[in-house]
């Protein structure tokens, strides 16, 4: 728990305010120098790998093993936003010719998997009855393809797009978690790194612009990498990421003219890992004012969280989110004290910012601030009820705690900031975001049951209802640690969840809008899984991550 230190407040009261670790990246970021001619020569670069590539999508040559290969390259590189149109022609294609083939028992372990996995990624049903085949009379998995390791790390990746009853995907997790840990030590170093870290975060759960930085290091030492791909990758990657280091330059810049942190000490200062949760949201060069958005957002609840959570009293939570709803910075309450006048000035002055963005302008998509800014006074609604529940002014039940847990978990905020500045999320899909489809309440409980695991030490208090881990264990009477099994395994089936409404929804939601929800569960898997809190304590967690996407850069030959 963090140390705390006592700062004066309002003339009768003094306040605790927890001393949490102060932001560990100064000025690494604030320095960054823009080389126009650099981003210029990378882009002619890409520009024309990218009509080779191109030409290798739409070969009508390739054996359709060979072709779901190419797709899951381009995918795992990164580059794929680049050939989308291509990639979901052939992926409709092949599904068709690979469903005619499969009945011929054409294919081996690793490419029904492979198969598998990337039909669902895009939305498409595909029965996981084709792992029959390879089951042995006993109906157990063939020893047999315990020496398969290719195969056995294919149907392993391919585990995690697993539906509720789906009972030989789960016996496919143990066998092949079982059958790759004993592999491990008899493996050549490059297999091992391979395998270690599909293991430790599956492909399916990481966050896209880390899983290409990995997948590059990778790739390039596969005897059988396509020069072309991998050129494109690491160039795309550089150019990108200078993207991300010029607006992650500028959001310091912002943040540091705004000098909060010296009017609210109380809490935690997290600009570079708001900034890294914005690229898990957008991580596309074109997708730079969801980033702003997103990051500016994440911000701004990080502040309203510490102030309702450690420093205000409930009287002025309960004033501050009546200011937020009334949203006019000319009748902020002259009752508040002054620390809390600046929260709301902020507040309201950083949407404002947003309805003056040139592309919301051009756009005419000025709803699309009004969605955002709603779904942040509902947050602040939210937050308001848990810090009723945190002071012990109303003991909740597990049921009333969850009930709140998709708006607390924030990703009504995020996506709807993410959004923002996508021109194709036109009305119809704030709307249908408002409308609580079930895989935003899946992807909202599974953020909050992680989030609660990772952040229990910190913010319970002895003696005080402040978590659904605490509900739930004083409900049930059962232990904390019997608690977290179960909140691991109710997580698991939010993402079975997820899983299922991927497909249900690909026939009338966009793959590139419903993305933006998976990735509010691949961030939240990867800051907060192990029980690490990864936000609070970066440098547990999330600095390597960090450091890949925004300090180095890949080195090209």
């Amino acid at each position: 728990m963090a140390d705390l230190r006592v700062l004066d407040g309002p003339k009768d009261n003094l306040r605790q305010v927890k001393s949490y670790q102060p932001s560990m990246w100064s000025d690494i970021f604030s320095s960054f120098s823009f080389d126009n001619q650099v981003q210029e020569m990378y882009l002619q670069q890409i520009e024309v790998l990218k009509e080779e590539v191109k030409m290798m999508l739409m070969s009508k040559e390739s054996k359709i093993e060979d072709r779901i290969i190419l797709i899951d390259t381009i995918e795992r590189l990164g580059v794929s936003y680049h050939f989308e149109q291509q990639i979901e022609e052939q992926i409709e294609q092949i599904f068709i010719e690979y469903q005619i083939n499969f009945e011929k028992g054409n294919y081996d372990l690793f490419a029904t998997a492979l198969g598998f996995r990337l039909f669902r990624q895009h939305g498409h049903n595909s029965p996981c009855s084709v792992f029959v085949k390879f089951k042995g009379k006993d109906n157990k998995f063939d020893i047999n393809l315990s020496n398969d390791i290719k195969g056995l790390l294919s149907l392993y990746e391919a585990t995690y797009l697993m539906f509720h009853g789906e009972d030989i995907l789960e016996e496919a997790m143990v066998f092949t978690k079982y059958y790759l840990n004993v592999a491990l030590p008899k493996l050549d170093s490059f297999l091992q790194v391979k395998i270690k870290q599909a293991l430790e975060q599956p492909t399916r759960r990481g966050v896209q612009r880390v899983e290409t930085r990995n997948y590059i290091s990778i790739y390039e030492n596969e005897e059988s990498k396509n020069h072309i791909l991998l050129r494109l990758a690491k160039l795309d990657f550089n150019y990108v990421q200078n993207i991300f280091k010029k607006e992650l330059r500028d959001l310091l810049m912002w943040w540091k003219e705004m000098d909060l942190i010296s009017k609210l000490p109380h809490v935690r200062e997290r600009v570079v890992e708001c900034y890294f949760w914005a690229v898990v949201f957008n991580f596309e060069p074109m997708y730079s004012l969801s980033r702003l958005a997103n990051a500016k957002a994440l911000i701004l609840l990080t502040i309203i969280n510490d102030t309702y959570d450690h420093y205000a009293t409930f009287q002025e939570t309960e004033s501050c989110t009546e200011n937020l709803q009334r949203w006019d910075i000319k009748e902020i309450d002259d009752q508040l004290p002054e620390y809390m006048k600046i929260i709301c000035r902020f507040f309201i002055s950083t949407y404002e910012e947003f309805e003056n963005e040139d592309q919301i302008k051009l756009q005419g998509r000025s709803y699309a601030v009004t969605y955002a800014r709603e779904a942040m006074q509902q947050l602040a609604k939210g937050y308001s009820k848990k810090a009723l529940w945190q002071l012990g002014k109303e003991v909740p039940t597990f049921e009333d705690y969850m009930s709140y847990a998709v708006i607390n978990s924030v990703c009504y905020l995020l996506i709807s900031s993410s959004f923002m500045g996508m021109e194709s999320a036109t009305k119809e899909y704030f709307e249908w975001l408002n409308s609580e489809p079930e895989i935003v309440k899946a992807t909202g409980l599974y953020g909050r049951y992680m989030n609660d695991v990772a952040s229990y030490q910190r913010e319970s208090k002895e003696g005080l209802l402040a978590t659904s881990i605490d509900c739930y264990m004083k409900e049930h009477a059962v232990s904390k640690q019997e608690t977290i099994v179960k909140f691991v395994e109710l997580a698991e089936d939010c993402w079975m969840t997820i899983n299922e409404e991927r497909v249900a929804t690909s026939n009338y939601i966009p793959s590139h809008i419903i993305e933006r929800v998976l990735n509010y569960s691949r961030g939240t898997f990867v800051t907060y899984n192990n029980g690490e809190d990864g936000y609070t304590n970066p440098e547990k967690v999330l600095m390597p991550y960090i450091i890949a996407l925004f300090k180095d850069p890949i080195t090209i030959i």
